[in-house]
């Protein structure tokens, strides 16, 4: 992906390793993403996948000698994601980098303006080194999240910029 907005506890604090450097966490729901590769493992064992369409189909041959580990990828675990707050409690965003699982580019704030701002005043990266002016900010703020960049008949841009145009002009 690239940019995201999570919304967070106001005190919010992301944790950090024993270096000092953020862990990177999913964003999600944890507790449905396990159902869901839960859900996957048994029917793996029925010979049975996702169809990536809400079905299931039949195991193809080459498929067969692997676990669904091998296919699908791990079981989630707990630690890799962010907390599940209530609703109640998420009332601050911050906003994230996602080309990892995730972490923090700012700190929590209010409105979509006062994090749009803050990104601006200290440079945030959109993407690489670039940055992004106040609207770009905000419209990608408001958007909720940006990819990493785009390529288009003008130039190479960040998803901040991209995201921030459509969002204003509808292209």
């Amino acid at each position: 992906m690239g940019r995201e907005v999570r919304r967070v506890p106001k005190d919010w604090q992301h944790p950090k390793n024993d270096n000092g450097n953020y862990i990177a966490l999913y964003d999600g729901d944890f507790s449905s993403n396990l159902k869901e590769w839960e859900e996957g493992e048994a029917k793996w064992k029925e010979n049975l996948r996702d169809d990536w369409k809400g079905g299931w189909k039949s195991l193809e041959d080459d498929e067969k000698g692997m676990t669904f580990e091998e296919w699908y990828g791990g079981k989630p675990c707990a630690d890799d994601y962010m907390p599940e707050w209530p609703e109640s409690e998420r009332t601050h965003i911050m906003m994230y980098e996602t080309t990892t699982e995730g972490t923090p580019l700012s700190p929590a704030f209010e409105t979509p303006e006062e994090l749009a701002r803050w990104l601006t005043n200290n440079n945030a990266s959109a993407f690489g080194s670039m940055t992004a002016t106040y609207e770009q900010w905000l419209g990608m703020c408001k958007a909720g999240w940006a990819m990493s960049a785009v390529m288009d008949s003008t130039g190479f841009h960040s998803g901040v910029e991209a995201i921030s145009k459509i969002e204003t002009t509808g292209e």
